[in-house]
């Protein structure tokens, strides 16, 4: 079996309530069919070209010999460094392929100046440049992220006296921008199927190119992945898909944060991935479900927020064990192939539960027009309401900077914390050298005594920043930045990679603030080494 799942205790108690109106509206089944009608007049368009991913194993089983043989292609030339720029899914699912796999992948989906400097220049072991193949992937073919790195490969490839055209490979819908214009300059170009959105791409040439050229053995994934539609096609209680869905999404009250652990799996960054599909497609019109990336010893696991619905992802070996000491939580082993099947499934349903369409994403649009907006007027940064440590603070209200200390404005946004709400804290650095400060999603969620999220800009921008814009208001937001002296420009563009993320991460937080009335905390590192430790003592 490709998937198992068991439930237990007040979950299984929701999952036999909810499963036969499942079964007998045949929702399972519709999908497969693509009944773009399951989800409600209001979603039906939108539904009924986006249901692609439902034969995303037929339509990708074609592109495997094609991606091979380009491996095999650019190995005889000694290029074996595989980067993937892409943001969103683009970006997440090639991500946990890769790294199931054990294959290097270098994935570049932050504008931080220092973290793109590192994808361009290598290491010693990888070869560098010299023997670096790009691939851009974009959706939409208009992504500044995908489209800015892509200006400064190709800059510093000519650099080296490397032809561009040899050494960047573009996925993208057909008839996008980047698809017209990446055909007319030569470039090769893989098409996706455009019938699937961004976030359920993960079996399409966005997931497939990148790690089949970086030497994951794809055609397995696919196999993996063949092995569980049959399961989650069918009108029954033993689908895992139903069974999943029920479990996250039913019951009254309904647990609407959803904590993911990894606690044994193979499968590698998992999480991160399901965080993307479940918040974006189900953040919206005001609900949703909020997935929180927990360890196995997270505040959460042991204190159970009543709303807090644990998800544990463990290998089967470890299943039985796990079922007898985890009551009330929701076990999953399976392959990868199949982890990626029945989740899409899973998370399609888990929105008809909820009333909404899984497959649109009205609110990430916002962020993405403020930061232009800012681009192009290129304001004075806000004076901070007080400096201390090195450490810049900015609020949304000066009521939240009252105290004059890190550790008093922070109690005090987490005193602004609803009784069912959640944190975000958001970190616009360059996570290469600055990867401890995801240690402070621990602290935080121990000192607010609240399920919190973390998420590294402007990447989580095209993941959870859905679900913060549209989902239920009772988010409070921590943004973390830092002051660089590292810089790069973007080929023919007026700004730099340090001014665009500045932009996106201001204009995320005048978004959330002004357009939605989220209290939002700014605390920018002067001297990030340093001022790293001055942060996580406040958390305390």
């Amino acid at each position: 079996m490709s998937f198992d799942i068991r439930v237990t205790g007040h979950v299984k108690h929701v999952v036999d309530e909810t499963l036969p109106g499942l079964i007998a509206d045949l929702v399972a089944s519709g999908i497969t069919a693509g009944d773009a009608s399951l989800w409600g007049p209001a979603a039906e368009a939108e539904a009924s070209k986006r249901l692609g991913w439902v034969q995303a194993v037929t339509v990708s089983r074609p592109l495997v010999p094609e991606i091979l043989a380009l491996r095999t292609e650019l190995v005889a030339k000694d290029i074996t460094r595989v980067v993937l720029a892409g943001m969103g899914g683009s970006s997440l699912a090639p991500e946990v392929i890769a790294q199931t796999a054990g294959v290097p992948l270098v994935i570049l989906d932050s504008t931080a100046p220092g973290q793109v400097l590192a994808a361009l220049d290598g290491d010693a072991e990888s070869g560098g440049l010299e023997r670096t193949v790009l691939v851009v992937s974009s959706k939409s073919g208009s992504t500044v992220e995908t489209d800015s790195a892509k200006r400064a490969f190709e800059a510093a490839f000519r650099d080296l006296g490397i032809d561009p055209l040899e050494r960047i490979v573009v996925v993208t819908d057909p008839g996008s921008p980047l698809d017209q214009a990446a055909r007319a300059d030569g470039y090769r170009v893989f098409n996706a199927d455009p019938t699937v959105g961004g976030r359920y791409s993960a079996l399409t040439a966005f997931g497939l190119v990148p790690t089949g050229l970086a030497g994951v053995d794809i055609d397995e994934l696919l196999t993996e992945a063949e092995a569980s539609l049959l399961e989650v096609a069918i009108d029954s209680p033993s689908n895992p898909a139903l069974v999943l869905a029920a479990a996250i999404a039913g019951g009254n009250p309904r647990r609407d944060k959803l904590g993911l652990i990894t606690d044994g799996t193979h499968i590698i960054g998992l999480p991160n991935w399901i965080e993307q599909l479940v918040a974006e497609s189900t953040g919206k019109n005001g609900t949703g479900i909020l997935p929180v990336v927990l360890l196995p010893v997270s505040p959460e696991v042991e204190g159970k927020p009543a709303d807090l619905q644990i998800v544990r992802l463990v290998d089967e070996a470890h299943q039985f064990h796990l079922f007898e000491h985890h009551e009330g939580e929701i076990l999953i082993s399976g392959s990868l192939g199949g982890q990626l099947v029945v989740w899409e499934y899973a998370t399609a349903i888990a929105g008809r539960m909820l009333g909404i369409d899984p497959f649109d994403q009205p609110d990430v649009e916002s962020a993405k027009i403020a930061t232009r907006g800012l681009l192009d007027a290129r304001p004075e940064p806000t004076a901070p309401a007080f400096s201390v440590e090195g450490v810049e603070v900015r609020v949304s209200d000066p009521e939240l900077a009252a105290s004059g200390t890190i550790a008093g404005v922070l109690d005090a946004l987490w005193a602004r914390i609803p009784a069912d709400g959640y944190v975000s804290v958001q970190a616009y650095v360059n996570r290469l050298e600055l990867s401890q400060l995801q240690g402070l999603r621990e602290m935080v969620a121990a000192d607010s005594g609240r399920p919190t999220t973390f998420g590294w800009g402007p990447r989580f921008l095209h993941s959870t920043g859905q679900y913060h814009k549209g989902g239920p208001a009772n988010g409070v937001f921590l943004q973390i930045l830092e002051r660089t002296d590292v810089d790069l420009e973007i080929p023919d563009r007026p700004f730099t990679f340090g001014q665009l993320i500045e932009a996106q991460a201001a204009g995320d937080a005048s978004v959330l603030a002004d357009g939605h009335g989220r209290p939002v905390v700014t605390l920018t590192l002067t001297d990030p080494q340093l001022e790293v430790l001055a942060l996580f003592e406040a958390a305390q």
